[in-house]
């Protein structure tokens, strides 16, 4: 173990935000850079000898947690990155975009603060990259077998790379312009830059993975040609049909889906556009949705100058403490300000032009910004047809519906809307799925066995394709596995590639 009284004598400290009043006028990502070195090894140092570690078990990947803490505790960085690197395959993405599961399940956190271990895990990344201690790891030999990636996302990425780490030919396929899905052009930069992607990219490319951007399965190659070309193909596409709002004036200019809106302020930092597309900028901005996109859509009207920015969730307000439906070790659904909320709250303050939207003081409204159990009824627009208003009624929820709370109706300056309420299921509209002949489960999914084999011999399927909309961290771990059973289905014998879940192992986590 780290230090054996560590949990007692050293309180948890989280990594240091950059000040919002200087990260708010750029799109660089908001925390610190991590040289504080012994703070980190410090915070390491609370991990205890807790005898059976749960973080495991919360960890989708299994992460060793326990034995890198203790690595970092002793100044040994490359122990440790040799342990984290020996479950994930992208420590830089989950340690900054995954809500860490494994700390809502550490031991500590029964009756404490539970360890940084997401602080910890980007810090042994980091400091790899920067001391040269991440290396490409091409394969001894070729196996001649060939395999299809299609989606470029973290479970396409990890399934891709496994493979070729295991001698086989990996293409990846993907549709946009840039390698990395929703790592590319989902995540805003302040919350991951890209660089971190790029690089990743380019260990993949020198092991001997190719890529193939600007070709969409199904429409420039279609699944019959896929399957004439490879020898196993790996749907990794994510789900990216994203729910819609369907209700009197959703046809109206200026509402767009999050990921209509999101990728184009990306594409402005890649260097595509001078200014997005769609700007917020001098706009009242309605975001509906209150999850982790919705945070993303929120601090980018931020930072692109919205006079205000609203976000309405229909669920009521997470309680601050974990419920107690939802005990240790699971992971609990709980009130919580992101960087983009904090950024809301600290521009209202100073009267900086971001504040709360007219309409939405009421006990329902937050003092960032949002405004729970709200159900959007209609939009109304200008006579250009340029959305103008969101009419909303709070509500209740009864007898497993939410019902209207009578006298609450109202309506609040809309002239940008974006919708950030999730996806229902894998993107069908361009015939991969009928081309390639894999049968959909009840929610729209791409359906699998417990080896992520679909219908079709030698059709995987791993990721958000399969799963529906989950985390990061799952992602990966899928990769993983589907790379693992494609290697035992080409080699025709027990693939000794690591696995870390097999889709009916857990419960979704969301």
């Amino acid at each position: 173990m780290a230090d054996p009284k560590g949990f007692l004598s050293t309180p948890k400290q989280l990594a240091e935000r950059r000040p919002v009043e200087v990260r708010i006028k750029d799109w660089n990502e908001v925390y610190v850079e991590r040289s504080l070195l012994p703070i980190i090894t410090k915070q390491a140092g609370r991990c205890m000898d807790c005898g059976i570690p749960f973080c495991h078990n919360g960890c989708p990947l299994g992460n060793l947690i326990p034995e890198w803490n203790d690595l970092a505790y002793r100044d040994d960085w490359r122990g440790a990155i040799e342990r984290l690197h020996a479950t994930n395959n992208f420590p830089e993405f989950t340690g900054r975009l995954c809500p860490a599961p494994c700390e809502s399940a550490c031991v500590l956190g029964i009756n404490q603060d539970p360890v940084t271990i997401k602080n910890v895990e980007v810090t042994i990344i980091d400091k790899a990259w920067d001391n040269g201690g991440v290396a490409p790891q091409p394969p001894d030999r070729l196996s001649g077998k060939t395999v299809a990636v299609v989606g470029s996302g973290p479970a396409g990425l990890a399934a891709a790379q496994q493979l070729t780490r295991a001698g086989h030919t990996v293409v990846v396929y993907e549709r946009a312009d840039r390698i990395g899905g929703l790592l590319r052009y989902g995540i805003p930069e302040f919350k991951m830059e890209k660089r971190h992607v790029n690089r990743r990219v380019e260990q993949m490319r020198a092991e001997g993975t190719r890529f193939r951007t600007g070709v969409e399965v199904g429409v420039d190659i279609s699944g019959r040609q896929l399957r004439e070309r490879f020898d196993a193909v790996v749907i990794a596409a994510g789900a990216t049909t994203a729910r819609d709002l369907p209700v009197p004036g959703r046809e109206l200019k200026g509402i767009h889906q999050a990921m209509e809106y999101l990728p184009l302020s990306n594409k402005v930092q890649e260097g595509d556009y001078v200014e997005s597309p769609i700007s917020a900028a001098g706009k009242h901005v309605i975001v509906i949705g209150g999850g982790d996109t919705g945070a993303d859509c929120l601090g980018t009207a931020l930072r692109q100058g919205a006079a205000s920015v609203t976000q309405l969730e229909i669920m009521p307000r997470p309680s601050d403490e974990r419920p107690g439906h939802q005990p240790w070790p699971t992971m609990p659904m709980t009130y919580k300000v992101t960087s983009a909320h904090e950024e809301a709250i600290y521009l209202q303050q100073a009267g900086n032009g971001a504040q709360v939207a007219e309409g939405t003081s009421s006990p329902k409204a937050g003092k960032e910004g949002r405004v729970y159990a709200v159900n959007t009824t209609r939009f109304t627009g200008d006579e250009d047809g340029n959305v103008q208003e969101l009419h909303l009624v709070e509500v209740e929820f009864k007898d497993g519906r939410f019902e209207p709370v009578a006298g609450t109706e109202r309506a609040i300056p809309a002239q940008l809307v974006t919708l950030a309420m999730g996806f229902t299921g894998t993107d069908t509209r361009n015939g991969l799925v009928e081309q390639l002949g894999v049968d959909l489960d009840p929610r729209g999914n791409v359906a699998r066995d417990n080896r992520f084999t679909t219908n079709v011999d030698g059709i995987f399927v791993a990721g958000d394709a399969g799963r529906g909309q989950s985390l990061i961290v799952w992602a990966i771990a899928e990769g993983r596995s589907a790379a693992k059973a494609v290697d035992s289905f080409l080699s025709g014998r027990a693939s000794t590639l690591p696995a870390p879940i097999r889709p009916t192992d857990r419960p979704l986590t969301v």
